[in-house]
């Protein structure tokens, strides 16, 4: 794609969403765990029904390093996995730490297993609500690991690596990616194709799986899906072209600019009907509300229910760090 196409303005990933199940089990699975630092506990700023969401990165919630739930136990809706769904996300590890994650995610329970996709070693294990997560071993990824939990900065996650989405024909999404997301095709392995988008790294991937006779999933709210994933841009001014250009392509289902507390969004329904989101992070982004010490402390809810706080947290459940 020409640097000059607004697609061009897509750097990396910004965080990635799924719905999940009980809130206390995702807490502990992704702090206890996996080791991420709670980065901010709020409330999703659509609708009027309170649910959590909870943001989990690096010391600083730095873009690319963000997991963020919507714990959808309370809530009752169970997805169904299929195509038109993003299937698994892909973590960065550092090289050498795979037999460290695999004994790590064993000794809690978590059933293991050693595969390899485009060209990568990967651990593939689940989320206790079903979700499809992996391990990638990943040379030369310099982003900041959490520094102060319960795994060793060493062998610490550095945050996403690639998401892998579920398709029953990659033709319409492949023109989606070159020609309205500033994406390149750079590597395919049976099934999979792989495209990069800003400088290509660790955080920037995104992977296709070809699955003609998979029945559609579903799209909702609901506990065992991923939602969404977000991919970070540096200005509205990038973003709004952005926009005007998937229109201009024909998706004319771009969402307006949401403001969502520490970021700016517009969001679009992809040809494979995964749901891709266009972000600005504001600044000081999760420290607007929180001094940086203590991000992630204290439930900061979004403006709907700011009036009535302490009754909604007391409803949801205060978390056990």
């Amino acid at each position: 794609m020409p640097q000059s196409s607004p697609g061009a303005a897509i750097a990396r990933h910004h965080h990635i969403t799924l719905c999940t199940g009980d809130a206390q089990e995702d807490y502990d699975f992704h702090t206890k765990l996996l080791g991420f630092k709670s980065v901010k506990k709020t409330l999703l700023y659509d609708g009027t029904v309170p649910i959590y969401h909870l943001y989990y990165g690096n010391d600083h919630g730095t873009e690319s390093s963000l997991v963020t739930c919507f714990p959808m136990g309370r809530n009752g809706p169970k997805a169904r996995p299929g195509s038109g769904q993003i299937a698994r996300m892909l973590l960065s590890a550092p090289p050498g730490s795979l037999d460290y994650w695999r004994q790590r995610l064993q000794q809690h329970g978590i059933d293991v297993t050693d595969t390899e996709r485009v060209g990568e070693r990967c651990l593939d294990f689940r989320h206790p609500c079903g979700i499809e997560y992996s391990i990638v071993a990943v040379a030369g990824d310099d982003r900041e690991p959490h520094t102060r939990g319960p795994v060793p900065a060493d062998m610490m996650l550095r945050g996403t690596h690639s998401i892998c989405v579920s398709v029953r024909d990659l033709d319409l999404m492949d023109e989606f990616m070159q020609l309205g997301w500033g994406g390149r095709r750079v590597a395919d392995d049976t099934a999979y194709a792989r495209y990069a988008v800003g400088e290509g790294v660790s955080g920037a991937l995104v992977d296709f799986i070809s699955e003609p006779q998979r029945k559609q999933g579903s799209w909702t709210l609901a506990g065992g899906a991923i939602h969404h994933m977000a991919f970070q841009v540096g200005t509205h001014a990038e973003q709004n072209a952005l926009k005007a250009n998937l229109e201009a392509l024909g998706f004319t289902d771009t969402s307006d600019v949401k403001d969502r507390g520490y970021f700016d969004s517009i969001y679009v329904r992809t040809p494979s009907g995964a749901l891709f989101e266009a972000t600005v992070s504001h600044q000081p982004s999760f420290a607007c509300d929180e001094p940086p010490d203590r991000l992630g402390m204290e439930v900061m809810v979004s403006p709907q229910f700011r009036a009535s706080r302490d009754e909604l947290v007391a409803q949801l459940g205060a978390l056990r760090d």
